[in-house]
């Protein structure tokens, strides 16, 4: 199952890494009357391999994650807990600040 990346830029030093398991992107989640669109635009950049998103998530800190591996991966490498993990449409959702 492919990973992709995407790193968007905007005005002064502001990054953000956007990260989603491939199966994923392009659907629209919901819970308790929320959407949430997982954009092709915003999600769908390089393809990434599992080393090289280890040492990416380590660069940035900002990180917009959707998917089962993608946050795994982020618990794994000590960016998160699994408590700080969300679900929507029974697909894990995780934002990191640091």
């Amino acid at each position: 199952m492919p990973i992709f990346h995407k790193i968007h830029r905007s005005a002064g030093e502001n990054e953000v890494l956007a990260i989603a398991d491939s199966e994923h992107i392009g659907k629209t989640l919901r819970r308790n009357g929320i959407e949430f669109v997982v954009s092709e635009k915003f999600y769908r950049g390089e393809e990434v391999s599992e080393e090289e998103l280890r040492r990416k998530l380590h660069e940035f800190t900002n990180i917009n994650l959707v998917g089962e591996k993608v946050v795994s991966i982020a618990i794994e490498e000590g960016l998160a807990s699994e408590e700080q993990v969300i679900k929507i449409g029974g697909i894990k959702h995780l934002q990191v600040f640091s």
